[in-house]
């Protein structure tokens, strides 16, 4: 069964609802929070996010070996996996601005948009910000192959 039909797109709302809820529930889509969690320098860090990230490994673990054991998921033909996995310079940039966006503005894009439930300005503006930057990065540099 590949999930033709209604199936497959309700099993995708069901799962991203859990996991809106899960970073609303934890805290995750409050920018403060995450700051204060990622600045362990300024002698108030709040450690409580420790707890949802290893959370997210507890889960994650399972479904990797599940993964591998499976020739194709339940509701597609195939797995998109990333056909580049050696670490090089596009990659350690990549993650480079990811953390300093993550570090100046507290979200990054999953609690981003679990975050838009909470009508803040700030919040639209991010998210207008961080489309912007995937079209730019679209444009400009995934469509040339490097």
């Amino acid at each position: 069964m590949t999930g033709g039909g209604l199936f497959r797109p309700v099993v995708s709302l069901l799962a991203g609802t859990v996991f809106g809820l899960g970073l609303a529930i934890s805290g995750m889509i409050d920018p403060a929070r995450v700051l204060g969690f990622l600045n362990v320098a300024s002698g108030h860090w709040d450690p409580s996010l420790v707890f949802v990230l290893a959370g997210a490994v507890m889960v994650a673990i399972p479904g990797v070996f599940l993964q591998r054991r499976l020739s194709r998921p339940w509701l597609d033909e195939r797995f998109h996996l990333p056909a580049r996995t050696r670490i090089d310079r596009r990659l350690l940039l990549g993650a480079l601005l990811f953390g300093v966006g993550w570090g100046i503005a507290g979200f990054c894009p999953g609690p981003a948009i679990a975050a838009l439930s909470t009508a803040r300005p700030v919040v639209f503006l991010f998210v207008a910000a961080m489309a912007l930057g995937m079209l730019a990065w679209d444009r400009l540099f995934a469509r040339s192959g490097d």
